[in-house]
């Protein structure tokens, strides 16, 4: 199964790394993405069940990826919602958390957990 992946990230080199390698090792299809916490809501408003997988980054060029997360919330049974961050500390992992998110990926060292989170993803039966 392809993952319908929507991604929120500022930094155009790792986004563009990211899609690059997501839909090269774990079947991703990116429906876009947004640099900003207003424009990633908005995107998400409009496409309420139109999406499989959620990546956010914490720092945005405005608002914050916490924004993303709050906005999210009452998304579907099978949607997932990770957090992709350079920021990725203990409290900051609880407070994603409790904000909803699925799981919580450091940029520097867990791209290949984040590459098995999606083919595991992959690998389930639509709900």
């Amino acid at each position: 199964m392809e993952l319908r992946t929507y991604i929120v990230e500022d930094n155009a080199t790792i986004r563009e790394n990211l899609i690059d390698a997501l839909q090269e090792l774990a079947s991703v299809t990116t429906l876009g993405w947004a640099e900003t916490e207003h424009a990633a809501n908005e995107w998400l408003a409009a496409h309420r069940r139109q999406w499989d997988l959620l990546i956010v980054d914490l720092f945005l060029k405005q608002g914050s990826g916490l924004g993303v997360l709050e906005a999210c919330q009452d998304r579907g049974r099978g949607q997932r919602v990770v957090v992709l961050s350079n920021y990725a500390t203990s409290d900051m992992r609880k407070r994603c958390a409790q904000l909803g998110a699925d799981a919580v990926f450091d940029k520097s060292n867990e791209i290949d957990a984040l590459v098995d989170y999606c083919l595991a993803l992959g690998e389930r039966p639509s709900p």
